[in-house]
């Protein structure tokens, strides 16, 4: 079965952490490239927030978030990652893990992605 599961998602304060997983199928572990995280708030586009290549340790960020969130892998449990810190109320949006297949991806880019989650709900008050 060819899928993504997020969870960790919460409500947290202003500053606060959470951590988001994404356990993937073998089947997108075999075939991808590239896994993600991108994030949709209400009435906005939808976002990359940061991806890592599964072959070597190359990452992306969005520049919202360099210096608070980090993107790890960890090969063995299929999973993906995603380190939030020093959460802001901006930060606050549907999280979605996802998957290319593709040899030459543009990070950071949802067209790219063949492969999506259901999302994990992130919500950070003042």
């Amino acid at each position: 079965q060819v899928q993504l599961v997020e969870s960790g998602g919460g409500s947290v304060r202003t500053g606060g952490s959470l951590r988001l997983s994404c356990l993937a199928s073998v089947e997108i572990t075999r075939h991808s490239h590239c896994l993600g995280w991108f994030r949709q708030a209400p009435g906005k586009e939808r976002e990359g927030v940061a991806t890592i290549y599964t072959t070597w340790a190359n990452t992306s960020y969005a520049d919202s978030v360099k210096g608070r969130f980090t993107i790890s892998r960890d090969n063995a449990k299929n999973t993906v990652y995603l380190q939030m810190n020093s959460l802001k109320p901006e930060d606050t949006a549907m999280y979605y893990c996802a998957a290319s297949t593709r040899t030459a991806v543009r990070t950071l880019e949802a067209p790219d992605f063949d492969y999506w989650g259901q999302g994990t709900q992130v919500t950070v008050s003042s």
